[in-house]
């Protein structure tokens, strides 16, 4: 399929634009936050009693969203994280570097995860969407500069940088992709891009929750900056994701089109929550280092 390489130049120049605007936010908070870290690193002392209770609402915090979150909070998916919501956190890390580790370990996924995807021929390949194929080059580069940001985050408050991938949802991952290597190209793609949504949705309601839990005015601003940007990343494949599932992949690009030609759900897709949810909110300790 054709694609105009003028209309994508100004798509992917936008997602970097809001992107860029993130990261600056970022760079600012964490020169704060350096000082910071250099001043609690200095005296020495973290205060368990005060990491515990910042566990305990961000806990509380997490069951809130399941709670009105209602069917999803009956499931057994629901069942599970109001289990891990309930496990303590360690009482010795000050909660917001491990929301700030979990944060890292979840982009860190969602970088391999798209390293992955671009190894697929209709993903990254020859015959792949050029709209898509750019989608998820320049979505993985941006998920590893917002794992560098959530881990200098972390250092500068004295923890560790979080390298690894978040452990929950390693093997939800690594099944899907054993699941879709199998498939055809059509169903192959449409189960891509649903892998991608849980991801970026995970990451932007973990976002969402920890904003308002957060003891670090900086990491707090850090994390509402990158926020944004992975609202936009599941915006993208909210409408891709109908395009496929209405057997219109060939609607997927970014020339003028007749307006008749989309589907009636191209309608509407677009808005489905007047709030940003936080059902699928990851706990503080998920991808903690302890």
């Amino acid at each position: 399929m054709p694609i105009d390489d003028r209309a994508l130049g100004e798509l992917v120049e936008q997602s970097q634009d809001l992107h860029s605007d993130a990261m600056r936010a970022t760079d600012q908070s964490l020169d704060e936050l350096v000082e910071l870290g250099h001043e609690q690193r200095a005296r020495g002392e973290i205060d368990p009693d005060l990491s515990m209770q910042s566990a305990i609402a961000h806990q509380n915090g997490i069951r809130k969203g399941l709670a009105g979150g209602g069917a999803l909070a009956a499931t057994a998916f629901g069942a599970t994280l109001l289990g891990l919501a309930a496990s303590p956190a360690f009482a010795d890390t000050p909660t917001d570097i491990q929301m700030l580790q979990t944060s890292a370990s979840i982009e860190n996924l969602a970088v391999s995860t798209y390293k992955t995807a671009l190894t697929l021929p209709y993903i990254g390949g020859s015959s792949a969407n050029g709209v898509v194929k750019a989608f998820a080059q320049t979505t993985m580069a941006q998920h590893a500069q917002h794992g560098q940001a959530f881990n200098s985050a972390a250092q500068a408050l004295g923890g560790q940088a979080q390298s690894m991938a978040d452990p929950k949802y390693v093997p939800v991952v690594n099944a899907a992709v054993a699941s879709i290597v199998k498939e055809s190209a059509s169903a192959g793609a449409l189960a891509v891009v649903g892998l991608a949504m849980t991801l970026e949705n995970v990451a932007a309601e973990t976002y969402v929750a920890n904003c308002s839990l957060y003891g670090d005015s900086n990491a707090k601003k850090i994390t509402a900056s990158i926020m944004g940007v992975e609202a936009q990343h599941v915006a993208v494949l909210i409408a891709v994701k109908a395009l496929l599932s209405a057997g219109a992949p060939q609607l997927i690009a970014l020339s003028p089109m007749v307006v008749e030609s989309l589907p009636a759900v191209a309608g509407s897709i677009g808005f489905p929550n007047s709030f940003y949810p936080t059902s699928s909110a990851s706990p503080a300790s998920e991808g903690a280092l302890s």
